[in-house]
């Protein structure tokens, strides 16, 4: 009777927004935010099942195929600037510890994000991967499942036996990402090789123009099909553009049962990156193109999206230009999301439903140049900001937003409601709003700090959807990120 092949399970995620304020240390680790919590031995497994994760679904389909799954170790980290050194040894410390602890293994499988920079690593990954491939040795097959917003490194590529990345944006197939890593270490356990080929686009492209749902980005996942069709496995990423180091950007990784086969196929991805260039959509809406929109809803909420202030992509969730500029220009039937300002939570908390008090929201993180709203607010609703979600992306799990407050603004005749939370969360779920007795369908105007993910859930109800310039520290338009690792990639 054959033994069943026994594989370590582990993540290890943070995307790291080098211009943003606060770091991730050990805390935001340990801590529960748009995820769980960190999760240790058995939990790592029961804490995850069902969910869109990469380690639910590698091992879903490990245990499909008869693999013994044995659980380390999984954290995650709300994107933020830069994971401290002693959160990131903590860390690895702890994983490499509990991969000696469980004796011999086949196989390694480890859920990354691939745009992690900490204190003192440009590429957090590829260290990641180089250490755990230094202590289980060349025979053990190791395998990762990436982001789409990976910058993939040649160290990541060298030390992994093979990468799988998301293909949808939003990510709608995270588990079944990491699902597809079964098959793969299947065929190298049985002593299959398969060659790698790693190419790089030499151009970045804007997150809210990575949208997978349109052209040229539906049609470019669409090869990784076409290729597997042939016997060829390859993946895409798209690359985190507030990661400043040199391998920041697009890139392909491919592995096929022949050298040759792996390097066509790469070259043939990145000349359909260069023939497809001129097809993104890098536009946003000015403030007052914006305001413009915000007057003409009908029917159907228009949704307006704070592109550069999301909690997903390191933005601080606390800005307040795109309301200020609904304010002023007194646009009506307004709703606006998550606001992170734990201050104004309790002060609501503190006052009680149906309270009027004046506060000064937004603005808490210190950017220079951004000013709170002061104004008369009414306390709508109160929550402890434990959020279900509902939506296809993160459905199953649990959104901790900490003291949650829904705020009117009572010195306008405006009509605007915002949702404020004392934990940053990106606004990507309907049930943001709806856990707390907001229906969005009722207001011409909803803004989201989100750059894409919000698109899953907000498309089906709304008439139109924008991206909007407001200020904020995940820029969006690449021309004005002062990088300074990035080297000769365009922008």
């Amino acid at each position: 009777m054959h033994r069943k092949k026994r594989i370590a399970v582990a993540g290890f995620q943070h995307e790291t927004n080098c211009f943003g304020v606060t770091k991730a240390g050990l805390t935001e680790f340990e801590m529960a935010d748009s995820w769980p919590e960190m999760l240790l031995g058995d939990r790592v497994i029961s804490q995850t099942q069902g969910m869109n994760l990469g380690i639910a679904g590698f091992v879903a389909a490990a245990a499909e195929v008869g693999m013994e799954t044995v659980p380390v170790i999984w954290c995650s980290a709300e994107p933020s600037a830069h994971v401290t050194d002693h959160a990131f040894e903590t860390i690895c410390a702890q994983l490499l510890e509990g991969l000696q602890k469980v004796g011999d293994l086949d196989g390694v499988y480890l859920e990354l994000h691939g745009a992690m920079v900490t204190e003192s690593l440009p590429d957090g990954e590829g260290e990641i991967l180089r250490r755990v491939r230094a202590l289980v040795g060349p025979d053990v097959v190791v395998v990762a499942s990436l982001d789409l917003h990976a910058n993939i490194s040649a160290q990541m590529v060298d030390q992994a036996d093979y990468l799988s990345i998301f293909r949808t944006y939003p990510h709608l197939d995270m588990a079944k990402t990491g699902a597809r890593c079964v098959p793969v270490m299947q065929r190298l356990l049985a002593g299959e090789t398969l060659h790698k080929a790693f190419r790089q686009v030499p151009y970045l492209i804007p997150l809210h123009a990575q949208y997978t749902g349109a052209a040229p980005f539906n049609e470019i996942y669409e090869v990784p099909a076409q290729l597997q069709d042939r016997g060829i496995l390859a993946d895409i990423a798209l690359g985190f553009t507030a990661a400043d180091f040199p391998d920041t950007g697009p890139s392909c990784v491919v592995y096929a049962p022949q050298v040759g086969q792996a390097e066509t196929a790469a070259q043939d991805i990145i000349d359909l990156f260069l023939e497809r260039k001129s097809k993104i959509n890098s536009t946003m809406l000015s403030l007052s193109e914006a305001v413009s929109v915000a007057h003409h809803s009908k029917g159907k909420p228009i949704i307006l999206a704070d592109v550069q202030d999301n909690a997903g992509a390191g933005g601080t969730s606390d800005t307040t230009g795109l309301l200020q500029a609904l304010i002023q220009g007194r646009a009506k039937g307004v709703l606006a999301g998550l606001i992170h300002d734990a201050d104004t939570a309790q002060r609501a908390h503190t006052a009680g439903k149906g309270a009027r008090v004046q506060l000064a929201l937004g603005a808490k993180s210190g950017l220079r140049g951004h000013s709170a709203i002061e104004a008369e607010f009414e306390v709508l609703e109160l929550g402890d900001g434990e959020c279900r979600y509902t939506g296809e992306m993160y459905g199953g799990g649990v959104a901790t937003l900490g003291k949650t407050a829904v705020l009117r603004l009572l010195d306008s005749e405006a009509g605007i409601d915002v949702v404020v939370t004392s934990l940053r969360n990106q606004c990507l779920d309907l049930a943001h709003f709806t856990h707390i007795g907001l229906d969005p369908t009722k207001y011409a105007t909803v803004c989201v700090k989100s750059t894409v993910h919000f698109r899953a859930d907000f498309e089906p109800i709304a008439s139109e959807v924008h991206a909007v310039a407001a200020p904020g520290v995940f820029l969006c338009n690449l021309a004005q990120v002062p990088y300074a690792n990035l080297g000769d990639k365009q922008r």
